[in-house]
């Protein structure tokens, strides 16, 4: 089944909210609560981020993935990428991460970076094929959740055709 791409607006605050709390509530025994609720945020916060960057949403028949940006200096922040886990392993997270290589590149970005757990070990290796590696850049957690630091440099962000 082919995976359409498309802007959130804010009517779509919703779904995403529940495609964050639902990709991440399996692991929010590792998380402290403070960590999941900034992982997982409700719909208002989703308005704010709509507001501040962009954000996408993947589907097949449903909205299964979502992930956002926001301008940092001459950067940009990857941040909210989620993937429902029924569906893990058909490429959404690839497609989401193409998209931003690909906004970012129409923009001028030179650099993305974003912040992930280490325990989140698939996406993490997602990142790595996608050229991005482990800084040593800030912050280290995330309201007492591990957190870290990775970044892709020196664009243009090449578009990948595959997952491995």
């Amino acid at each position: 089944m082919d995976v359409h791409i498309r802007r959130a607006v804010l009517n779509d605050a919703e779904v995403i909210a529940r495609v964050l709390y639902d990709s991440f509530v399996e692991y929010r025994h590792l998380y402290t609560d403070e960590g999941f609720a900034a992982t997982a945020l409700g719909p208002e916060q989703i308005r704010i981020r709509i507001r501040e960057g962009p954000v996408w949403l993947a589907s097949r028949s449903e909205v299964e993935g979502t992930v956002s940006a926001v301008t940092k200096g001459e950067s940009l922040y990857i941040r909210g990428m989620a993937v429902l886990p029924s569906s893990r392993g058909s490429r959404l997270g690839s497609r989401l991460l193409q998209q931003v290589e690909s906004w970012a590149e129409g923009r001028g970005f030179k650099r993305l970076f974003l912040s992930t757990t280490p325990f989140l070990s698939s996406a993490i290796h997602l990142y790595e094929r996608f050229g991005f590696q482990r800084t040593k850049e800030g912050p280290g957690d995330l309201f007492g959740t591990p957190l870290f630091t990775m970044e892709k440099i020196n664009g243009p962000f090449p578009t990948r055709t595959s997952d491995g």
